[in-house]
């Protein structure tokens, strides 16, 4: 039985090194000793079985994977750093220990006849999933979800022939949860069983499955000897599973008939949910319950996946889906990292609690500083390098900073020379070259190859596979034109021409959007909610109404964030209706003055500014007082409003605070304003990336002239809030119309 990780480094495609996160049985025994004094728990005891594998056989039939190891780090780090799990309490099988003999084996021995009636249990899934035939029908299509070992290889001949698998089925797993002798059980899933190989930039972890393949015997065998072992007959098994899950709490990563994807972020891969899902639960303020975070999880999932990948949340007849994540309260404050070895004045951190989209601005000239237990700062860490989720930096003040201290953002360095990475897919064919070298002359603008790194967009043709995968979509382009699509093949409206069009004119065509889209990716990169000390909220409610469709606030920035009277989060709605008219109330609930700037891209990645929106007049326009609010529009004095209308896609509304004023950036603004004539109202933005870098530089504190290669930006100066939502048929676009 395997007690801690292998050191081993994993590899991307395409060659490029991921960073080393494994770690030997030497590094835990020592973790081990060092936390465990700290964090052991007495009762209920806290018992964990992490699996994740990449390495499956290269046999050509399905592909292995990239990110699984590393979920099960991400998860190891949570559970040990946020909810007080002792490091020796925590098994994990990684790669080749992953056999189904290794896990089975493993979920009775560390799971089953350690825990006690009162324990917190919590087993961890990362890889292939699959179906094969169920010979009882539990659902229609008379497939049964499995778990795929590192040693279930497909029948030679599949699929023209069937044949038994060694996968761990669904029905197995319902013994095993049977059997935890504590109802604080928690499973999490991240595997799919549909669809299979690849998507677009990402791998799709489902291997291929099937009414041709069936249970392997030693399955069959396995589970009746649990059925003695529980006493339980046939009938009564099949009863039972059909009613509910057997303990406790299931979390999918997506739903039966959805991709989960291996996912590329920043230098590194990793399970979408899984990433999501416990960054998310480094941020919270307070404990949160298994229903609260799957709703807010979901969202970001879909997201980052960019596949429409939804988790689902399974509760056995006598749980609750009110009760707190994992069962167990959390013990340490929200942070960002946490410090996990200390040699001299070298720092090494984990960066579990950092945002996937702002994980870049989390390099050299990012400073952290430590927290106590009671809140208090206790020593800072500048970064100077970063792989990955590990980070190295040096002390900048030493004292009482331990191995083990949490971290919370101070300053991150946002680099002057970020670029948007434009992937080639294969539709273009002989075209790539040429696409290539055109992409290379836009400036910051990085044609990649698929398959290696994270890329932003794909470039490629409308192939009739794509028509066919994508024909619920209205509006679908022309077989064989060119545009842009997702990582994950989902389109970008408004970006295709005709299908004669050269790849040298549609890139031409798509400049302007290009451009756009990095300065959209650029303002990105300050996101900050979670960290930023200014105090800041945000409401979206309907026209002249009072009903809260969606909130943002800065959780530090609030005196008391776990107050009766704090704000409730509401992150998003899923649909607005089209036509709907929305206004938003900005509060600066700090005691000095605030400059701000409200920005929307819609979903064509278009930008406009809706707030400054006087255009003749100084930076005063964009002062928000101490202790004020601004309502946006204002209807009785602003002569637009903002009403849903087309393109279809996703809005996002990006609500800018900063401590300095916003006097390059609306330079910036008001050129372009002249240029179009436009005195008031919404301004739409072609080319925004010179607008955006004078509000880095505003932020910033930096000049034109400035040299640096980083832009700091702290967590004292600015606040940058996000609130993104669909509509039905259409979404917010304010093109420099007066009632738009």
């Amino acid at each position: 039985m395997s007690r801690g990780f292998s050191r081993r480094h994993f590899l991307q495609t395409a060659g490029a090194t991921l960073a080393a996160l494994g770690w030997s049985q030497w590094d835990v025994m020592q973790r081990s000793d060092r936390y465990g004094r700290l964090l052991a728990q007495s009762t209920p005891r806290k018992l964990a079985l992490l699996v994740g594998i990449n390495a499956y056989p290269e046999d050509g039939l399905f592909p292995p994977l990239n990110g699984c190891v590393n979920d099960v780090e991400l998860q190891y780090q949570l559970l040990v750093h946020r909810y007080g799990f002792n490091p020796s309490d925590i098994v994990t099988l990684t790669d080749e220990q992953a056999t189904r003999e290794n896990i089975l084996t493993t979920f009775d021995e560390h799971l089953i006849k350690q825990a006690q009636p009162d324990d917190v249990v919590v087993f961890h899934f990362s890889g292939h999933g699959a179906r094969v035939a169920d010979p009882d029908k539990d659902f229609e299509d008379g497939l049964n979800s499995t778990l795929v070992p590192v040693n279930s290889p497909l029948p030679a001949g599949f699929p023209r022939e069937g044949g038994a698998v060694n996968d761990i089925t669904g029905h197995t797993l319902f013994l095993l949860g049977s059997a935890v002798p504590t109802d604080n059980f928690t499973m999490v899933l991240d595997s799919c069983h549909s669809g299979g190989a690849k998507r677009g930039n990402l791998a799709i972890r489902a291997r291929p499955g099937g009414n041709g393949l069936a249970m392997s015997t030693a399955e069959l065998a396995y589970q009746t000897q649990w059925l003695s072992r529980l006493n339980l007959s046939p009938d009564d098994f099949v009863e039972k599973r059909r009613a509910a899950i057997a303990k406790g709490a299931a979390i999918a990563s997506a739903r039966r008939n959805q991709y989960a994807d291996d996912t590329p972020i920043a230098e590194f891969y990793a399970g979408a949910f899984t990433f999501v899902h416990t960054q998310y639960l480094w941020q919270q303020t307070g404990n949160t319950s298994f229903d609260n975070t799957i709703a807010n999880v979901g969202r970001t999932t879909t997201e980052l996946s960019f596949s429409n990948q939804i988790p689902e949340l399974s509760i056995a007849l006598d749980s609750e889906r009110t009760a707190p994540i994992y069962f167990t309260s959390k013990v340490s404050d929200p942070a960002e990292a946490v410090v996990t070895n200390i040699t001299g004045g070298e720092v090494e951190v984990w960066l579990g609690g950092v945002d996937p989209n702002s994980l870049e601005v989390f390099g050299p000239g990012a400073v952290l500083s430590g927290v106590d237990e009671a809140g208090q700062s206790r020593g800072q860490v500048q970064l100077t390098d970063r792989q990955g989720l590990r980070g190295r930096g040096r002390l900048l003040e030493a004292a009482g900073l331990p191995s083990g201290s949490l971290l919370q953002e101070q300053v991150r360095g946002i680099p002057t020379d970020v670029t948007l990475r434009i992937g080639l897919d294969d539709s273009l064919g002989a075209d790539t070259e040429s696409a290539q070298s055109t992409l290379a002359t836009i400036p910051k603008i990085e044609p990649l190859a698929l398959g290696g790194d994270e890329v932003h967009y794909v470039l490629g043709r409308m192939t009739a596979a794509n028509r066919q995968e994508l024909a619920d979509q209205p509006g679908l382009p022309a077989e064989g034109s060119l545009g842009l699509f997702s990582q994950g093949l989902d389109l970008v409206p408004d970006s295709y021409g005709n299908p004669e069009e050269t790849v040298t004119a549609a890139i031409e065509r798509l400049r302007p959007k290009l451009r756009s889209l990095l300065a959209a990716r650029l303002i990105k990169l300050t996101l900050n909610p979670g960290s930023s000390r200014l105090n800041l909220n945000v409401t979206m409610i309907p026209e002249a109404g009072n009903q809260v469709l969606a909130n943002a606030f800065t959780v530090r920035g609030t005196a008391s964030p776990q107050a009766d009277n704090a704000p409730t989060p509401r992150p998003g709605v899923d649909q607005i209706p089209l036509g709907t008219g929305i206004q938003f109330q900005v509060d600066n609930q700090e005691n000095r003055d605030l400059y701000l700037s409200v920005l929307v891209i819609d979903a064509t990645g278009g930008m406009s500014v809706i707030f400054p929106n006087q255009w003749t007049a100084t930076v005063e326009s964009t002062r928000l007082p101490a202790g004020a609010s601004l309502m946006l529009p204002d209807l009785s004095r602003d002569r637009f409003r903002l009403v849903t209308q087309p393109p279809v896609g996703t809005t996002e509304v990006l609500i800018v605070a900063s401590s300095n004023p916003l006097n390059n950036a609306l330079q910036g603004l008001q050129v372009i304003a002249d240029d179009t004539g436009v005195s008031w109202g919404p301004l739409g933005v072609d080319d925004p990336t010179a607008v955006v870098d004078g509000f880095l530089q505003d932020v910033s504190g930096m000049r034109g002239s400035d040299t640096s290669t980083v832009q700091p930006v702290s967590v004292t100066q600015l606040a940058a809030l996000s609130i993104t939502f669909d509509v039905v048929d259409g979404a917010v676009s304010c093109r420099n119309v007066p009632r738009c």
